[in-house]
This record gives structure tokens, sequence and C-alpha cells, in this order.
């Protein structure tokens, strides 16, 4: 009588994990996906595919761990850096330059800076929003949510990617603002300061172009 239990009890594990297995197996409709949603994985998640945050979803320990990572990302970078702009950028709006050589009250940095405020606004807004989404996330929802691919998932991956977006606009905003201000100085020690953190610009932006354009250029590549 004991070998017809240890029978079922083989088939049920064999079948548990057979389960197991296919749960971990990426779902086709997150295999073929659209440029667009290789980019957005690509800023969201640091690769062009969903392989590995797909993976992570299978188990509590692993989700936690990536719902940790996103809090602080989005504690520690998005809203720490969205509060500064948002700070520095009104301080500037709201006040006249001390500086007669440096007017940054004029028709085009005033725009830019209060371009900049709105931004850092909304970022602090998306921000907010998605740390409230993932302390309150549920693993196996996020599955449902993103295994059906489309709308569902173009949305899972903008909620990561709105706020670092926000966050770069205003600070762009806001680092333009000052270059047609410092370049429209009549100080010649101002404009030299200002073409010299211009070529800093160009030279970082330039490098992180590079990286980003040779793993676009992979994310192109793969089927």
């Amino acid at each position: 009588m004991a070998l017809p239990e240890a029978f079922s009890t083989d088939e049920t594990r064999t079948s548990d994990q057979s389960i197991l297995a296919e749960d971990r197996i990426l779902p086709g409709a997150l295999h073929n996906t659209s440029f667009i949603t290789r980019v957005l994985c690509l800023f969201a998640l640091g690769r062009p595919d969903l392989e590995a945050h797909w993976g992570s979803l299978q188990s509590e320990e692993a989700f936690q761990n990536v719902r940790e990572r996103l809090c602080s990302i989005l504690t520690n970078t998005v809203t720490a850096k969205a509060g500064l702009l948002l700070a520095t950028s009104g301080v500037f709006v709201t006040t006249v330059s001390p500086a007669p050589y440096f007017d940054y009250t004029s028709p085009t940095p005033y725009l830019l800076l209060f371009i900049s405020l709105m931004m850092a606004m909304i970022a602090m807004l998306t921000s907010g929003l998605g740390m409230m989404r993932w302390l309150h996330a549920d693993r196996q929802c996020t599955q449902e949510q993103i295994k059906s691919g489309g709308y569902s998932l173009l949305s899972y991956l903008l909620s990561m990617v709105m706020p670092m977006f926000f966050v770069g606009l205003s600070l762009n905003c806001f680092i333009f603002a000052m270059l047609i201000a410092g370049f429209y100085s009549q100080d010649t020690v101002c404009r030299t300061l200002t073409a010299a953190w211009l070529v800093a610009y160009v030279v970082s932006v330039g490098l992180m172009s590079i990286e980003f354009m040779w793993k676009l250029a992979k994310c192109l590549k793969s089927p």
C-alpha cells in the first residue's frame, strides 16, 4: 500500500517542478518586443530584454530585491535630484541676479528656468507615485501585468522611466539657461567660464551617448 502513495508523491513533485519550470520561461509576448519597448527596457532595466527581470519575478526574495533597488533609485537618485532642482530653479525664478553681468532674467534663460521648475515638479510627482506603487506591489499582480505585453508592459516600463526622464529634462533646461545667460554676458571671465562649462558638458554627454548607442546597437542586432 505504500508504493502507490510513493508514486503519487513523486508525480506531484514532478508536476510541481514542471509548473515552476514553465513559469520561469519568458512568455512569448515578451520575446518579440518592439523597438520602443527594447529602448524602454534599456533605460529602465539596464538591458534591452526582459529575461533577467522576468526571472526576478519568480521568487519572493528576488522580487523583494528588485523592489528595494527601485525604491532606492526613486528615493536617493530621482527624488533627491528633483528636489534639489526644484529648490534651485525656484530661487532663480523668483529672484533677480545679484551680478549685473550675469542676467538670467532675460526672456530665454527665464523661460528655460521656468520649464526646469515645472519639470522638477512633475519628476517629484511621478517619483512619489512610482514609489507608492512599488511599496505596495505584489509579485503575482506584477507578473500578470507584464505577461501579456502590449500597453500593459509599456505602462509598466514608463512608470520606471518617466521620473528619470523629467529629472533629465529639468536638469538640461537649467544647464542651457545658465549657458545662454553666461554667453550673453558682457564679462570676459564669465564667458570663458561658460565656455569651459560647455566643453565639460559636451564631453560628459558625449561619453554617455557613446555607451548608450553601443548598447542600443546590441539591442537592434538581437532578434
